[in-house]
């Protein structure tokens, strides 16, 4: 399995300076956020996603296979942990101790 990263770029997240990509390509069975903005998830049957709120604050995750996004804290002030379906995207957002999901196309069994 591999992820593939983008160009790498300096960002500040939650006061903290991170090297890091803008986007990243998963095709692990396990993976931890990284700073990336955009994620794409494909070529593996399932992955379990983690929300870093160390590393990042903003990310949308485009599934393209059954994806398991779990974290910490919660998700819109309720889950530990949301199900996509391939091809869902959501967009989630770190703020004040919750991640908080702003968009998606395709939330599954949340």
């Amino acid at each position: 399995m591999a992820i593939f990263r983008s160009q790498p770029s300096k960002r500040i997240i939650n006061g903290n300076e991170i090297v890091t990509s803008d986007s990243s390509v998963v095709t692990n069975k396990i993976y931890k956020t990284d700073g990336e903005y955009v994620i794409v998830i494909k070529d593996v049957d399932f992955c379990e996603l983690t929300l870093d709120e160390n590393t990042t604050d903003h990310v949308v995750i485009k599934s393209l296979t059954h994806v398991l996004v779990k974290t910490d804290k919660l998700i819109d002030g309720e889950y530990n942990e949301v199900e996509l379906d391939k091809g869902s995207c959501v967009e989630f957002k770190y703020i004040g101790g919750d991640w908080y999901i702003l968009s998606s196309d395709g939330l599954k069994n949340s």
